[in-house]
Formats: C-alpha cells, sequence, structure tokens
C-alpha cells in the first residue's frame, strides 16, 4: 500500500478591487432619499425641507461622504417603478457607489410591503444599509427583519386606508352629482361662474365630425378633413388618430351628460386602471352642463357606431369574422344581390387599356355559379342613374311617400305605437273624404231620396270630426314625447325642398335616404327607402 502523500495548503490572495474595507478611519459613502406623495404647497415644502436637512446632515459628519440626495417629488410610494429617482439609487447602490442610505421613515421608503423588504434585502446581501430615522431602525442589523415588516406593513395599511378614503369621498361627489368637470376635451372651457361653457368655434367642429359621421364618412375620412383643414385636437395637435375621432363620437358629455366611474383603480398597490363592465356602480349625471350634440343626434350616432361595429365579415378570404364598414362608396353598404342576398362589390374591368367600373355579386366573384347562377353585373354609372330615376318617382309623389317615411320612421326610432295611429286616422280620413265627394255628388246627380243621402253625408260628417279629434289628441301627446328624431328631420330637410331633383347621383343624398338596393337578374333594382317603401326602376333605360 503506498504511502499517502503530504498536504499542501496554498493561500490565494483576495482581490483587494472587490474587498469593502472595514477600516474605522474609512468614510462611508452616504446618500438619502425623500419623496413626497402630493404636489401640494406644504407638500412641496416638507420636500425641500428633507432634502436640506439630509444634505446639511451628511456634510457634518466627518465620517460620512455625501454621495447624492436620491428624491421623489409628488409620486406614489406604493410603486417603486414609479419612482425614478428611488430606481437611480438602487443602480447606483449595484455599482458600487453607497454604502449607506438614509431616510425618514418607512413610509417615505416605499409604502408597498413587498417592495420595502425585497430592496432592504437586496441592498443588505450588498452590504448597504439603510436607515430608517423615525423609527430608529438600522437594516444591517440582525433584529431589524422583523420590526422593519412591522412597519411596513403599517406603512401599506396607512396607504390603504387613506386610498379608501379618498374613494368615498369622490363616491359621494358622484352620488350627489357634484363631481368635478373634467376639461380635457374639445368644445368646453371653464367658465368665470366655475360651470363648463362651450368654446363655439370647437363646438362647430364637434358638430361636423357628427355630421361626417351620420352622412356615411368613415374615420379614416374624417382624419383626412380634419388635417387636411389644419383643425387641431383637444391636445393643440394637428395630426388626428382614429381613436381620438372615436372618443369625440362616443362621449356622452357632449350631449350634456356625464357618466362617472367608467374606470376603476384595482387595488391601491398595483394601481391597475380597468375598464369597468359592471363590477363597480357607475353614476349617470344627465343635463349636467350646456350640450353641443342635441341628444337625438348623439343617439343615432351610437346606433350607428354599434351597426358599423358590428358588421360581420361577407368575403369568405377574410381573415377574421369581422366586417369592415367602408365610406368610400355608399353601394358597398347598400346593394345586395336579389338572387342569393350576397353584397355587391366595385370591380375594374380593364381592358385594351381601357378601364370600366362595375358591380358584382361578391358570391358569383369567389364562387362563380356555384351558389349565385343568375345574378348580373352592373356598370356603375348605369345604376347610379337608375338610382336617380327611382328617387325622381318618389319626388313625383312626395307628399304620400313623405308621410309613409316618416310615420314608420318615426315607430322605428320612438317605438310609439301612437306614431302607427296617427297614420291610419290621416289614411282613413283621405278615404272618407274621397267617399263624401262621391256622395255629395251622387245626390246632386241622383232623383233619388234625399234624406237618405243627407243621413249619409251626416254619418260621414260624424265620423270625420270624430277623427280628426282623435288626430289632434294623437298629435299632441306625441309631440310632448322627447324622443323626437333627428334623422327624421334629416330626411325631411332632404325632401322638403320644392325644387329637389335627383338629376346627379349624391353619396350623401343616398345614404341618407335608402336602407337598401336590390339587384334583380331581370335587370331592375328595387331601391327600399327609410321606413320601409320601395321604388323599382330598371337599369338601363330603353332607347327612345
Amino acid at each position: 500500500m503506498e504511502a499517502q502523500a503530504k498536504k499542501i495548503v496554498t493561500k490565494i490572495e483576495a482581490n483587494p478591487l472587490l474587498v469593502k474595507h472595514n477600516d474605522e478611519n474609512a468614510l462611508l459613502r452616504v446618500a438619502a432619499y425623500c419623496r413626497v406623495s402630493t404636489d401640494s404647497d406644504d407638500q412641496i415644502e416638507s420636500y425641500k425641507a428633507q432634502v436640506a436637512h439630509y444634505s446639511e446632515a451628511i456634510a457634518k459628519n466627518p465620517k460620512w461622504r455625501f454621495v447624492d440626495i436620491y428624491a421623489d417629488e409628488g409620486i406614489t410610494g406604493t410603486l417603486a417603478r414609479k419612482r425614478p429617482n428611488f430606481l437611480r439609487m438602487i443602480r447606483d447602490c449595484d455599482k458600487g457607489k453607497i454604502d449607506l442610505i438614509l431616510t425618514k421613515s418607512v413610509a417615505r421608503f416605499a409604502r408597498n410591503t413587498v417592495d420595502s423588504l425585497n430592496y432592504v434585502r437586496r441592498l443588505k446581501a450588498q452590504g448597504i444599509g439603510v436607515y430608517f430615522e423615525e423609527q430608529n431602525l438600522d437594516s444591517l442589523k440582525a433584529d431589524s427583519e422583523m420590526l422593519l415588516g412591522f412597519h411596513s406593513v403599517m406603512a401599506q395599511a396607512e396607504s390603504e386606508n387613506i386610498s379608501a378614503n379618498v374613494r368615498w369621498g369622490i363616491t359621494q361627489r358622484m352620488k350627489s352629482g357634484t363631481f368635478a368637470f373634467r376639461y380635457n376635451i374639445l368644445g368646453y372651457r371653464k367658465g368665470a361662474d366655475g360651470q363648463p361653457e362651450i368654446v363655439h368655434e370647437e363646438a362647430e367642429h364637434i358638430q361636423m365630425i357628427y355630421r361626417m359621421y351620420l352622412d356615411g364618412s368613415s374615420l379614416d375620412q374624417i382624419k383626412a378633413y380634419l388635417e387636411q383643414n389644419k383643425i387641431l385636437t383637444a391636445q393643440g395637435k394637428c395630426i388626428w388618430s382614429k381613436q381620438i375621432i372615436q372618443n369625440i363620437l362616443t362621449n356622452e358629455r357632449y350631449c350634456g351628460d356625464m357618466l362617472l366611474q367608467k374606470t376603476f383603480t384595482e387595488n391601491p398597490i398595483t394601481k391597475k386602471v380597468k375598464k369597468n363592465h359592471g363590477e363597480m356602480a357607475k353614476y349617470l349625471i344627465s343635463n349636467n352642463h350646456p350640450a353641443i350634440i342635441d341628444r337625438d343626434t348623439y343617439k343615432l350616432v351610437q346606433m350607428e357606431v354599434a351597426r358599423r361595429g358590428s358588421k360581420r365579415k361577407t368575403a369568405d378570404k377574410t381573415i377574421t369574422e369581422q366586417g369592415k364598414y367602408s365610406g368610400k362608396y355608399a353601394l358597398t353598404e347598400l346593394l345586395v344581390c336579389g338572387e342569393c342576398g350576397s353584397p355587391y362589390r366595385r370591380i375594374t374591368w380593364t381592358k385594351n387599356g381601357k378601364s370600366r367600373r362595375v358591380w358584382r355579386c361578391l358570391s358569383r366573384v369567389e364562387h362563380g355559379k356555384q351558389y349565385c347562377s343568375h345574378s348580373i353585373s352592373v356598370d356603375e354609372e348605369k345604376i347610379q342613374r337608375a338610382i336617380c330615376r327611382a328617387l325622381n318617382k318618389v319626388v313625383k309623389h312626395k307628399q304620400g311617400a313623405m308621410d309613409l317615411i316618416m310615420s314608420n320612421l318615426s315607430y322605428a326610432v320612438t317605438g310609439d305605437d301612437d306614431v302607427l295611429y296617427i297614420s291610419s286616422i290621416e289614411s282613413k280620413l283621405k278615404d272618407l273624404d274621397e267617399e263624401m265627394d262621391k256622395t255629395v255628388k251622387l245626390s246632386q246627380e241622383s232623383q233619388g231620396d234625399p234624406i237618405r243621402f243627407r243621413n249619409m253625408i251626416s254619418q260621414l260628417c260624424q265620423q270625420m270630426t270624430a277623427l280628426r279629434q282623435e288626430l289632434e289628441l294623437t298629435k299632441a301627446k306625441l309631440e310632448t314625447n322627447e324622443k323626437v328624431s333627428a334623422e327624421i328631420e334629416r330626411i325631411k330637410e332632404t325632401l322638403s325642398d320644392e325644387a329637389v331633383k335627383f338629376n346627379e347621383y349624391d353619396e350623401v343624398t343616398v345614404r341618407r335616404l335608402v336602407e337598401y338596393i336590390r339587384v334583380m337578374a331581370d335587370g331592375k333594382i328595387v331601391v327600399i327607402l327609410k321606413g320601409g317603401m320601395s321604388v323599382e326602376e330598371v337599369i338601363e333605360e330603353k332607347s327612345k
């Protein structure tokens, strides 16, 4: 058996650059951390006092060498990531620039228990102490962990209590309708009486945005218009985003209301803001301030927003199920195939260098004759002229057409049965009036019993008188209904001009009047107006 080799011990010298010197004569590199939680004047004074106090204390101690004062002003203490100077201090600690940190209290260092303990432990592992002046607590001492944890919990509890009190005050102001108006939107400013007042020039821009949207413009088209006309956003920028325009169109403050607590803070520690889908109560303050947009126009815009947002895909090649609204061509939204029900799409045919724009059934375009074998392709100019001729037919019988459109559309918008009742009374009165004319004429020309004719005329008069009284009462009742339709007024405005003629195709007018248009296989179109009235017209007129 071989003899065991003799043990050899070799000393490996320490790297002096990596050794912390515990020499009593070595100066400690000391920094201080200060924080105040609000921007109020008294807190700012406290902030300045803290900075001055620690600058002087470090300078007076002959064993300390001043590094820096790290201070966050008017910033939350529950989230370290929102305190830039605190994070800068931690980075300097990681770089070995600091030996000791001075701070007023545990609450000033952090109100989040987890953050407080994590950062103190992280610094302690590097041999860096944190001295909490108010609690006379040094993190490097052996018994400091439990005391630090206790004070950190107390600091977090205090923050949660403050948050709960603030939340209670906000909720009470919401309930009482005294919540402050936020002037972060276009069209309003704070008046001399402290209440919101309308900025008329900006209000005109808001009204124009609503009109363009109802007339069929897309968000992209509205954006282009605003930028071309150098209209500024609420922040004074000349570049608009579609989201800003969407927010304007859906902001209830423009119709004079204020919906509160649309979002809420999940908890005072994470401070994560969530959209309120019903987790917390909302408060709607109606007629809170002067309206820029009348309530009915606002409701119509919300209906249109919902309609565009609920569009489903029409083309099979579309990746998502979400459909896309087209503001460029009204017929993209209105034209449907009378054979299979698919929408029509605008196609450009090019032959011998010449382009021709036609509208074709989308099912036919994608699948050929497999699902739609009889649909026809129509030239754009021809179908536009056919639509104009159909609308001109409505103008010829304008009063009857308008009555029917108004009654049906009024019922669709208001949901009030009295609207349809008025229409039936007016129709009955018209029939009785014609019957009266015939009876009077017959009594004059006939040699029959005059008493019988007088009785017939008397009964007709009684019926007409009763119906007219009923009509007046019903109309008076309807006039008091707050649901007056802005859409009806828009159509009335379009049709009321005595000289109105549809000689030229107009996208806006077509969107206002037409619900949809069916393209039939026999070369005709059926134009269905808003309210349900339909007009038939051939696409291509026969040559005379």
